[in-house]
């Protein structure tokens, strides 16, 4: 499976509709919670905004388009549209998003389509191990253990990078989602939770068992953090040629399982 890339791409459309609210205060070991964002925050935020990420117009017969490449897990300074962004929203009839998760429909889809696929258990081993990174991630282990293994090891790779900044909480998409609303556009969703849970979840149980132990593996021994923090800077810094080198440095695509999931997806 391509571990990383996949729970990355797919976990935080769900994440951010699903995964456990801000804190207070983080208990000691857990990583920073993402920061309330206030009315104060917020205007700062879209005053400050900088263009960031991957952008490109199209245009034919005198109508232009625009595709935008965004990142789910962010930090705060990157989930506010810069202009160029902002201005091709304006221009744009509608919005189309990976998912709109401010649609109510889609997030009542969302939490059935995390739900357990298969009735086997996990290994009794790796149930444990599983156990012991929603300890460490912080997270309500109760809630997330009536999720599929294969979401919750999307989640928790997503989780883990809240300990270099990134955070779920400041999705882009989300953000994008609310700028098309206060801006009058439509907005429609690209893809539906089905199809995302169908693309993560594994074929049979034991491609089950052997995703949820490469990723605890990748979570344990600490390379899922650098991947997702080179993925980032890739984007943050709108280098599209190290991005499309992903296949060289991502540690994936090694096995045919590897190969078959990310056809998939």
């Amino acid at each position: 499976m391509n571990r990383l890339f996949a729970r990355f791409l797919l976990a935080v459309p769900l994440a951010c509709v699903l995964l456990p609210g801000h804190a207070a205060e983080p208990a000691a070991g857990c990583p920073p919670q993402a920061t309330p964002l206030s009315a104060n925050t917020i205007a700062a935020g879209q005053r400050q905004a900088r263009d960031h990420g991957f952008f490109w117009r199209v245009s034919k017969d005198g109508r232009a388009s625009y595709l935008y490449g965004t990142i789910h897990a962010a930090r705060e300074a990157w989930m506010f549209p810069g202009p160029t962004i902002v201005d091709a929203m304006r221009a744009s009839d509608v919005v189309a998003l990976e998912l709109d998760v401010l649609d109510a429909d889609i997030q009542r889809r969302l939490a059935v389509a995390i739900g357990p696929a298969r009735a086997e258990p996990l290994p009794a081993a790796l149930a444990s191990r599983l156990e012991r990174r929603r300890a460490v991630e912080c997270v309500d282990s109760a809630a997330f253990a009536s999720f599929a293994p294969e979401f919750q090891i999307a989640s928790l790779t997503v989780l883990a990078a809240r300990r270099d900044g990134f955070d779920p909480a400041y999705a882009i998409d989300l953000v994008l989602a609310g700028t098309a609303r206060n801006l009058g556009k439509q907005v429609l969703s690209l893809e539906t939770p089905e199809t995302q849970m169908a693309a993560l979840q594994m074929p049979s149980q034991a491609e089950t068992v052997a995703f949820v132990k490469a990723g605890l593996d990748d979570l344990d021994s600490g390379r899922a953090r650098p991947l997702v923090r080179r993925m980032a800077k890739a984007w943050v810094d709108g280098d599209y040629a190290d991005l499309s080198r992903y296949t060289q440095w991502c540690e994936c695509m090694r096995t045919s399982a590897e190969r078959a999931a990310m056809k998939r997806l």
